[in-house]
């Protein structure tokens, strides 16, 4: 296992390099870059994500002496169409402090030999280090994702179960279109409904719209802070929830009907045993294994992909909006800085997985499957 453990590890290596290389690449040939951003702000003509956007590149990108001009190069122009009459020396300027002005396979190299010391450097557009942006926004994802986790596995296992045990009743029957219908809705349009009907949207006002706490929350003493702490991730863990449960209920169901099928279950039965004994006592543990096992990758997955527009849909200032702020302002530190190190997370994470496999069932040798 030792060695299966090694090689999972090198392996990390050349996929989290393939990875970083490929989004790189498409990112550089994306058109409104950094250097873009700030030429339409200089403009006038700029789209900001969020009202947080500064529009100011580390906070001394653009000088007080830059001055507008009516000409500009004609290679300046090539390179940034929307750049008409802006002083060609201002743009050189931007090129050196973003340092576009070095080729680009200088700058990769550059990145990467940084983020394996895990120095990210700072935000273009945000006068603080991207280490200290993520971990300032990681407890509201971390908050989502582990509620919604634990919320999901808990609806799922034992609806499940059920499902399989009463396959073909009723309850079946009726449970299944529930999950269907909860499968066909994304997410963020539930999430859009539940405003509607909850948030003041046009009904009722039972639930706030913004933030993950009240803005008097330090005044509070701690039972109330608590409540205030649900009362706000009522509805965007709800939302995320909805979508979720679906498939691993799905998943449960069609694992315990698998193993229910099996010679050794009715062996078990004809021995005697209770329903219940055999259910729980044979059946569960082969058939959680691949429920359980998957928890480490539908953690990863529901923290840093599906909570992503319900932050932005309830302005929670978690990873999610930070991730999507730093798309729409080309920020590239933020961009490169994040999926380096949840790339890696994630694939961490999926070893941690094939291991809780090992760990669920022991007959199961990935060293051995691989000779």
């Amino acid at each position: 296992m030792l060695a299966y453990i090694i090689r999972r590890l090198l392996f990390i290596i050349p996929t989290l390099f393939g990875i970083m290389v490929l989004n790189f690449l498409i990112v550089q040939a994306a058109p409104g870059g950094p250097i873009e951003q700030i030429v339409a702000k200089l403009q006038g003509n700029s789209v900001e994500a969020t009202a947080r956007f500064s529009g100011s590149a580390n906070g001394d990108t653009v000088s007080s002496n830059a001055t507008m001009r009516n000409s500009m190069s004609s290679d300046v122009t090539s390179r940034y169409p929307g750049a008409q009459g802006v002083d060609p020396e201002l743009i050189k300027e931007l090129e050196h402090q973003f340092g576009f002005d070095e080729p680009l396979y200088k700058r990769f190299f550059k990145m990467i030999w940084n983020y394996t010391r895990f120095d990210f450097g700072k935000s273009y557009f945000r006068d603080d280090q991207v280490v200290d942006l993520v971990i300032s926004k990681m407890p509201v994802s971390i908050s989502l994702g582990l509620w919604t986790t634990l919320i999901v596995y808990l609806i799922s296992i034992p609806l499940g179960i059920r499902k399989a045990v009463k396959d073909g009743s009723s309850f079946d029957v009726w449970t299944s279109a529930v999950i269907i219908a909860g499968y066909a809705i994304p997410s963020f349009l539930f999430a859009v409904l539940l405003i509607v009907l909850f948030a003041g949207g046009r009904y009722f006002e039972w639930f706030p719209l913004r933030g993950l706490v009240s803005d008097n929350w330090s005044d509070l003493d701690w039972p109330h802070r608590i409540l205030d702490y649900f009362w706000h991730i009522a509805l965007p863990i709800l939302a995320m929830v909805i979508g979720g449960f679906a498939s691993l209920t799905m998943l449960t169901k069609n694992s315990f009907l698998d193993e229910i099928n099996k010679q050794y279950v009715l062996t078990a039965r004809a021995k005697g045993l209770t329903e219940h004994r055999v259910l729980y006592g044979h059946v569960f543990r082969n058939a959680m294994l691949i429920v359980i096992a998957g928890f480490p990758g539908a953690f990863v997955s529901i923290l840093f992909t599906g909570a992503m527009l319900i932050e932005v849909i309830f302005s929670l200032d978690g990873m999610g909006l930070l991730g999507f702020e730093a798309t729409i302002n080309r920020d590239y530190p933020v961009m490169f800085g994040t999926l380096y190190f949840f790339t890696l997370l994630g694939l961490v994470m999926n070893l941690i997985g094939d291991l809780a496999y090992v760990a669920t069932d022991p007959r199961i040798d990935f060293e051995a499957r691989d000779t």
